[in-house]
């Protein structure tokens, strides 16, 4: 029968559906320029760039952004990015921007879009801040708030770190300076005795510190209220330095002598040095504070914003103060700014991580629902606040995002 040519013309091919691969809609980050004067931080480097567009990211920056970090907008060309104006930037998936964004900015964000910052509960016009972005619907996520499995915070936790060590390489400058300091070395030389440290906490940024300063070769007193605490960061700095609980005695002597004071975030047991305190310390003493919020250990102080500082010396607002008013010191902060471009390399690979898993989820609110990470870190969603912070700095009501994630 197959070789009857009649039944043979009479067969016609019938088309079937071919199995085409459906791709994932790729998402997009938008970087644009930080509107701070003093923010000098950009979150990814050409490298990070070039590995977000090989797992399917579309990376869009703004105009000479990157420049803060010394590196051109070629070399993220290069890498695949996108260079373009600052509305593109806004108008992306995944907007990220360390410092507070401008309510102006807030208002270009596209509905629904996720927002990647600091969780700056400080902040100027925070009440406008928060509501705008309530309005537009925007799922802002505070990267330092962010946990991972384990129950660490990587952004943070790299964040006090490179602060930790900033602080003590800005406070080495600082005090050699002989114009706007003593211009002594911090740690003295043989015949002559070094300078005291004393750090107020036993946190990553605690740590960090204290090695410096040991490196250094200065003498360190560290204090903190919770003795287990203390007691696993003298065992990771491995002796030479000296470790204490917070005794009103001890710390007022410490204080007394100290050259440099470096204070971290005290978890459950904060000090507050009033300005009382303030008086028993010596002329010239630098103070840091690396806590998210700083001012609360210090409220006397004013404070200077360490980026602002250039070539490593005293600023002029500060020089001219202390000219003003010689008996009053002052508090540094922002110490993690005065090194840009280390934290964009250290940043650069948690945010891959981070985006990654967001990226597996598909899109911003499924990563939510997926990552208990985020949902602790998320201070608006979709309309509401869901941090309680976030809320009260608003005036709004908050709202569990557990019932939210369970609802949608």
């Amino acid at each position: 029968m197959f070789n009857d040519p009649d039944f043979a013309c009479s067969i016609t091919p019938l088309p079937q559906p071919a199995c085409t691969p459906i791709g994932r809609r790729r998402l997009s980050i938008g970087l644009p320029k930080c509107a701070a004067p003093t923010e000098r931080r950009f979150p990814l480097t050409p490298e990070a760039v070039n590995s977000l567009t090989e797992r399917g990211f579309s990376v869009i920056i703004e105009e000479g952004a990157p420049a803060c970090i010394h590196y051109t907008d070629e070399a993220y060309t290069r890498a695949g990015a996108k260079i373009t104006d600052r509305g593109r930037t806004l108008e992306c998936d995944i907007v990220i921007h360390l410092s507070p964004l401008p309510v102006s900015d807030i208002r270009r964000l596209r509905r629904g879009a996720m927002l990647l910052s600091l969780s700056n509960f400080g902040r100027q016009q925070g009440a406008e801040v928060v509501r705008s972005l309530l309005e537009r619907h925007v799922i802002n996520i505070a990267i330092d708030l962010i946990k991972d499995d384990r129950g660490n915070h990587p952004f943070a936790d790299i964040l006090a770190e490179i602060a930790g060590r900033a602080a003590m390489v800005m406070a080495a400058s600082m005090m050699a300076d002989p114009v706007g300091n003593k211009g002594i070395l911090v740690g003295g030389i043989s015949g002559v005795i070094p300078c005291e440290v004393v750090i107020l906490g036993s946190d990553i940024g605690a740590i960090a510190a204290a090695r410096s300063a040991m490196g250094l070769g200065a003498t360190v007193r560290m204090f903190d209220g919770d003795v287990y605490r203390l007691r696993r960061a003298l065992r990771d700095l491995a002796g030479g330095v000296i470790g204490s609980s917070i005794h009103p005695h001890a710390l007022e002597n410490a204080l007394r002598t100290a050259d440099v004071v470096v204070s971290t975030d005290l978890q459950g047991c904060p000090v507050v040095v009033e300005a009382s305190g303030e008086e028993i310390m010596k002329k010239g003493v630098l103070v840091f504070d690396l806590s998210p919020e700083p001012g609360r250990a210090f409220p006397a102080m004013p404070q200077i914003d360490l980026a602002a500082i250039r070539g490593g010396g005293i600023p002029q607002q500060a020089a001219s103060y202390y000219t003003r008013q010689p008996r009053k010191r002052l508090c540094f902060v922002n110490a993690s700014g005065t090194v840009p471009r280390t934290a964009a390399m250290a940043l650069s690979d948690t945010f891959i991580t981070m985006l990654d898993e967001i990226a597996g989820g598909g899109s911003a609110t499924s990563a939510i629902h997926l990552t208990e990470g985020l949902q602790s870190a998320a201070l608006t969603f979709l309309g509401k606040a869901v941090n309680a912070r976030a809320a009260r700095l608003a005036g709004v009501r908050f709202t569990d995002i557990r019932i939210l994630l369970t609802l949608s």
